[in-house]
């Protein structure tokens, strides 16, 4: 890679690689987790407790559908932060935003922006505690959320075993298929394309699953099953089993595009913000008593993602799916 590439020729996750090399972190009991390593940082803030800490950055033309309602694009603007908060097992405790915003916005759109960002800080417990604002030529929004977590309950990416179950908390591919619906004006229902629009953080599961003491790592699926695979199988050096038939999609979804296709949404596609993690087998019963989970598959001790097919053929799953970079990739 030389200075002068492009950005637009990069894959999302080799230009994060490449400026975190760049970050050097200070020798800092304090840092649990710094740049690169996990869905959020980690501080370490006491004796028993640490904090995590993310952000993100959305746009309006790259990252909210234009059928998106002002309250919708203010809630996703907190979830996607707020999700990655589950993701480490974490209860939130509190919601910032840097708001761009255009010069011929209305005044009731920006409060219905911060009616959004405001409702989905509540459903997961926490409060928007501050932030900016300015003028943009596009509007974007940032957000940084907080959480807490005690240290012995910290989830992260690594720490998976092989022979660990593969567990998903809710379905594969609905955020999707719902794009597909508004690109192609297609007839679907109103739950359906609320998996998209007002994706929910799965903030409850991911504090339960950290206190039930079952899991191994874990992250969100925002990117993807496909790609959260590979996430994973780059922080434990493991690779993954996963079964076709046990992958969960939504019957809408498979009755709107086939069995074929709704898998390539299920792998392929970003946007449904479940949790994707891993348990001791001794321990799922213990995981299935917290919250709903379905098994997908099992941490194997080479560096392969397949999947069984139902007829028991054996398929890779690609290293693909959303990223930020205003395309998807398949690197």
């Amino acid at each position: 890679m030389d200075r002068s590439d492009l950005i637009s020729g990069i894959a999302e996750r080799e230009l994060v690689s490449r400026l975190c090399g760049i970050f050097r972190q200070q020798e800092d009991e304090c840092i649990m987790a710094g740049a690169g390593k996990d869905d959020c940082a980690v501080l370490d803030v006491s004796d028993e407790d640490c904090m995590v800490i993310t952000t993100d950055m959305l746009h309006r033309k790259t990252d909210f559908p234009a059928v998106m309602t002002p309250w919708q694009i203010g809630w996703m603007s907190a979830a996607v932060n707020l999700s990655d908060v589950a993701s480490m097992g974490a209860k939130p405790v509190g919601f910032l935003s840097a708001l761009g915003v255009t010069k011929d916005m209305e005044l009731g759109y920006a409060e219905d922006i911060a009616r959004g960002m405001d409702a989905c800080a509540k459903f997961c417990d926490t409060s928007v505690i501050g932030g900016d604002i300015d003028l943009h030529d596009e509007l974007t929004i940032t957000g940084t959320a907080l959480g807490m977590v005690k240290k012995e309950y910290l989830l992260r990416r690594s720490g998976a075993k092989p022979g660990d179950i593969v567990c998903v908390t809710g379905n594969a591919g609905s955020a999707g298929a719902a794009l597909l619906a508004i690109q192609h004006d297609l007839d679907v229902s109103d739950a359906l394309l609320n998996t998209l629009l007002e994706p929910v953080p799965r903030t409850s599961e991911g504090q339960k699953l950290a206190g039930a003491g079952a899991v191994t790592s874990m992250m969100d699926t925002s990117d993807g099953l496909a790609m959260s695979l590979y996430d994973l199988m780059d922080a434990n050096g493991t690779g993954f089993r996963i079964y076709e038939d046990q992958i969960p999609i939504d019957d809408e979804v498979r009755s709107l595009v086939g069995d074929d296709d709704a898998m390539e949404l299920a792998l392929y596609t970003g946007g449904d913000f479940e949790l994707l993690f891993t348990v001791s087998p001794s321990m799922l019963e213990a995981a299935k008593s917290v919250c709903y989970l379905n098994v997908v598959g099992e941490v194997t001790d080479d560096t392969l993602i397949t999947m069984i097919r139902r007829e028991d053929a054996a398929v890779s799953i690609y290293r693909k799916g959303y990223v930020h970079l205003g395309r998807f990739d398949n690197i």
